[in-house]
């Protein structure tokens, strides 16, 4: 199992370019395979990616994830061709949903059928990234118009790699059966190995309706990491993000992270943090994440703990693990990556 690096959107070393740079080239120093930038609100992660592929040299870099509402097919398609040829082939596209906050409220894009646009979706970018002229007939993207003045176009430059791999987040059986069917990846956030391992049925189904190896498909499990000799600090670190994804990422009716805890027995607990969190009591949301719930949706605890922990990953079918730091510092970060990669060994 390779070890990845989730450089984040939030938090100073997002907003530092430095600090981000620094974190990516001691991770491959260390070894990781890759790195990924995330989408919010903020950051751009085609252009972090951009600026990653100057100043290192074999580690991948990949978008964890680009969000299909932020951009169209063939604009994600130029941007994955652009950063692949800058980096000299090293680029890994993900994609994801999203959700109707970020589509709806940011972007002004209706959250409509995503499983069908997210077909659509990589059916225009496989195409466009191939450099096939980019006709589309789907529920959700047609292209050219119909009735119009536009014509089937061609992109003028391709990626280092043919084909570039695609990798796709997802949560529910539906959206991992089609990671199964039309992806080169499956991109999992927050989910316990033995969620993992239950999961990767759906992965298979879905890959066997479209007559595809499952096992040629990558499984890279994102998750919030801190080791630390105190079980409780560990988890004191991870709790404030805990809490942010289970409360504020999404909305009363639709947050995926929430709707995740509680499949995994936690919904009481998550429905508490959630309230409170869009009641605007931060620290009562923190509050209410019992131990259980923290050593669920993360990889944090001791030394041990979390050698475990990666075993476990390791045995339920990920090829790939992508871990998210939360230590305080830039020293502390960068004392993490070693951690882990040692007990990855």
């Amino acid at each position: 199992m390779r070890l990845g690096l989730s450089i984040g959107t939030l938090g100073p070393a997002a907003a530092d370019p430095n600090a981000q740079l620094m974190l990516v080239q001691e991770a491959e120093r260390l070894g990781y395979d890759s790195a990924w930038a995330s989408e919010g609100y903020g950051v751009d992660p085609a252009t972090t990616l951009a600026w990653l592929a100057a100043g290192t040299e074999r580690i991948a870099l990949g978008t964890g994830v680009i969000q299909m509402s932020s951009r169209t097919a063939v604009a994600t398609a130029m941007a994955a061709a652009t950063v692949d040829r800058v980096s000299g082939g090293r680029f890994l596209l993900g994609l994801g949903a999203s959700g109707p906050q970020v589509s709806e409220g940011w972007h002004g894009q209706r959250y409509e059928r995503p499983l069908a646009h997210l077909r659509d979706y990589v059916a225009v970018v496989r195409t466009a990234l191939e450099q096939r002229p980019v006709e589309h007939e789907g529920p959700s993207i047609v292209l050219p118009l119909p009735d119009s003045r536009g014509k089937a176009l061609t992109m003028t430059i391709g990626p280092v790699r043919q084909p570039l791999p695609v990798h796709l987040a997802a949560m529910g059986p539906k959206a991992v059966e089609l990671a199964g069917e039309v992806a080169d990846g499956w991109l999992p956030i927050h989910f316990p190995p033995e969620h993992l391992a239950d999961t990767l049925a759906h992965l298979r189904a879905g890959a066997a309706r479209a007559g595809r190896d499952a096992a040629r498909v990558e499984v890279s499990p994102m998750v919030m990491a801190m080791v630390d000799d105190d079980a409780d600090y560990a988890r004191d670190m991870v709790r404030p993000m805990v809490a942010l994804y289970l409360g504020g990422m999404g909305t009363k009716g639709v947050n995926f992270y929430n709707r995740l805890a509680h499949r995994l027995g936690f919904g009481s607990a998550a429905a508490r943090v959630q309230d409170a969190y869009l009641d605007g009591d931060m620290g009562e949301a923190v509050e209410e994440l019992p131990d259980d719930l923290i050593d669920a949706l993360t990889l944090c605890g001791t030394p041990d703990r979390v050698r475990e922990l990666m075993g476990a990953y390791r045995k339920a079918g990920a090829t790939r693990l992508i871990v998210g730091l939360n230590a305080p510092t830039m020293d502390d970060r960068i004392e993490q990556l070693g951690w882990l990669a040692e007990l990855n060994s």
